[in-house]
């Protein structure tokens, strides 16, 4: 098959990510519930910060363009990405360089990576709380405190002391109240385009690339083959065999780089399902109403199922009824991905 499905099932402990007001969150009407989640795109980037990790490797750089007005204003315009796919995060993460005016071809590579938001297993099963913080730095004799009035002029200190009088209110102290806290099991999914993982279209009409690009690639040892997508350049097989590994780790040891130091929670993995069939990767990895209590979910791993390869983390036999947890699961996992991308024939798609 030409595409591999991925679950992969995470537990987050009190901690925040994707934030916005704290935590960001969507509602499920059937259960009345606040869902807390991580889009796809903070996913992807901290997947391909993983890649770049594991690789040793900068990323490509990144175009920033602005103007300069009359007023010596500086104005965002266009970003542009490198659109090399001799950068690994180009190649498997896809760009987009659309200039100002259209004076030049717009080129864009779709990702070969479709990644999924990070969302509760079950709205029973994940949720959001709210405490309240502070930011205290009263004991420090050293701190400057700055007040201004209605001019925007100063006060000196014997001014702010008349101030507060007959307030009970320190000013090297803030009060953070309602900040929104996730926890709970969560699931996230990818697919994983064989055909277009290490291949770039020669399409005119929809360029991927450009003329010069082209001719680097082919210089670099990149064949002309043909696909479904129609002509493309296939990375060089030792291109391959040192991005597979590396895709193979970051897809499995992907992290949310974005926790605050606070609120910091390791969101181990506790189980990956693999299989070439997204239907019964859907049943892998699910949860299950019970029957007997009200407004009661159960997590579910099919360790066994047909035409699907569970690996189940240590870990995860603290929160759901497992029998084949082992120590290694995350390693065999990341050496079955490996597997299945080098079977693929990348040269003769057709054949």
């Amino acid at each position: 098959m030409s595409t591999i499905y991925i679950r992969t099932l995470k537990r987050a402990e009190h901690t925040v990510f994707c934030v916005a007001d704290g935590q960001k969150t969507y509602y499920d009407p059937q259960f009345n519930r606040s869902i807390p989640y991580s889009s796809g795109q903070q996913v992807k980037r901290s997947m391909i910060d993983s890649l770049s990790a594991a690789l040793n490797e900068v990323p490509s750089p990144t175009t920033f363009v602005f103007s300069n007005n009359s007023k010596n204003e500086l104005k965002e315009e266009e970003v542009y990405a490198s659109c090399d796919p001799t950068y690994a995060d180009q190649l498997l993460g896809g760009w987009m360089k659309a200039t100002k005016g259209g004076k030049d071809r717009t080129i864009k590579r779709r990702s070969p990576l479709s990644i999924s938001s990070m969302r509760g297993l079950h709205p029973l099963l994940a949720g959001v709380d709210k405490e309240n913080v502070s930011f205290d730095r009263s004991d420090r004799p050293n701190n400057e405190v700055i007040v201004r009035n209605e001019k925007d002029e100063e006060l000196n200190e014997d001014q702010i002391a008349e101030l507060l009088g007959g307030k009970d209110r320190s000013l090297s102290r803030k009060w953070i109240p309602d900040n929104k806290r996730a926890t709970g099991l969560f699931v996230q999914d990818m697919a994983i385009d064989m055909r277009r993982l290490f291949c770039v279209s020669l399409n005119k009409l929809e360029p991927e690339i450009t003329d010069e690009t082209e001719a680097k690639l082919r210089e670099d040892g990149w064949m002309e083959t043909e696909t479904v997508f129609g002509k493309s350049l296939v990375a060089p097989k030792q291109v391959r065999e040192k991005l597979i590994p590396a895709l193979a780790y970051a897809i499995v040891n992907w992290t949310i780089t974005s926790n605050q130091a606070r609120t910091f929670s390791l969101m181990e993995t506790l189980a990956i399902s693999v299989s070439d069939n997204a239907n019964r990767i859907a049943g892998s990895i699910r949860a299950k109403l019970k029957e007997e209590y009200e407004n009661k979910a159960e997590p579910i791993i099919e360790e066994d199922m047909k035409g699907v390869d569970t690996f189940v983390s240590l870990a995860a036999s603290g929160y759901i009824r497992t029998k084949k947890e082992s120590v290694d699961a995350m390693d065999n996992a990341q050496q079955a991905l490996i597997e299945k991308m080098m079977a693929f024939d990348y040269e003769n798609q057709l054949n």
